[in-house]
């Protein structure tokens, strides 16, 4: 079964109700585990491939998160595009709890995560200035509307490290930068993804203002847990309507010729264990065959 397209489920959307033809898909990744098996199955007659972000029960921490092993594995399933789910907190008056955003731009507020598969003598800049997919972010929008959500296309997501949310200062001073919405995930994938020449959209579901609010020091824990559990209804609708419409649409994009002129190192020059390792992701740019004994 050919699986052209991954979902990402973060917080509140550990599983797709809709998925028929259910099997777990064990992947083995030079990088390590990625966070659980991936649930290959049919949505709505489309092969697709979901991974809990997080993990079975909720148990990784965003900064604990294997995002290259993650998106090696979608690559080596055959994925050429990604929608991400996340839960979000809102820097906007507009974008109220259980909104949805589809936002287009990141601002990088973690500390020391990996976000590249280049190094270990490989070196590549790709260009990331518009770090989501356009048309795979069209579609998720065209999806929510349908879906009837209260949906905003387009918007600026600071990633942050937590676990801890933000101070009140920092989030004043997102809003000043003129960010969106906050979470702590999305940035790692988005690079990756591009780097593997993976379409990225994220559906961004909001579920309560950022400590900038006045109402923020109210929010509870059940309050939150009562908007992700509305919010993941919601977001699987979205998600089923976005891959009922990809399964019609031409990758026309410039996202699966990322690497085509990022790659700076001579294809010869490559360590062997490298270009083995990074096969799935850059194997038809590197070129050659590796020695099998390296």
């Amino acid at each position: 079964m050919s699986i052209q397209i991954g979902i990402i489920g973060g917080s509140g959307l550990y599983d797709m109700a809709e998925l028929t033809d259910r099997r777990e898909r064990f992947i083995d990744t030079p990088y390590g585990p990625p966070s659980g098996p991936y649930l290959t199955g049919l949505l709505a007659g489309t092969p697709v491939a979901f991974l809990a972000r997080h993990g079975a029960g909720h148990r990784i921490t965003p900064s604990e998160l294997n995002f290259r092993a993650n998106i090696y594995g979608f690559k080596t399933l055959g994925v050429e595009r990604l929608l991400s789910a996340s839960a979000v907190g809102s820097l906007r008056e507009d974008m109220a709890p259980l909104d949805l955003v589809i936002p287009d731009q990141f601002i990088d507020r973690t500390r020391g995560r990996i976000s590249t598969f280049f190094g270990d003598g490989v070196v590549g800049h790709i260009a990331f200035a518009d770090p989501v997919c356009a048309h795979l972010a069209q579609v998720a929008y065209a999806a929510a509307v349908t879906a009837g959500a209260t949906v905003h296309k387009g918007g600026t997501y600071v990633c942050m490290e937590g676990p801890a949310f933000s101070t009140r200062a920092e989030s004043h001073l997102y809003r000043a930068w003129g960010a969106h919405v906050i979470g702590m995930t999305n940035l790692q994938e988005a690079k990756l993804a591009r780097e593997a020449e993976i379409c990225y959209a994220t559906i961004a579901l909001v579920t309560d203002f950022d400590a900038w609010h006045p109402d923020h020091d109210h929010v509870t824990v059940e309050m939150v847990i009562n908007n992700l559990t509305q919010n993941a209804r919601i977001a699987q609708q979205v998600i089923a309507g976005a891959v009922g419409a990809l399964v019609e649409a031409p990758r026309t994009c410039a996202c699966g010729q990322a690497l085509a002129t990022a790659i700076i190192t001579r294809p010869e020059a490559v360590p062997d264990a490298t270009r083995r390792k990074l096969a799935p992701i850059m194997g038809k740019y590197l070129g050659g065959t590796p020695d099998p004994t390296a």
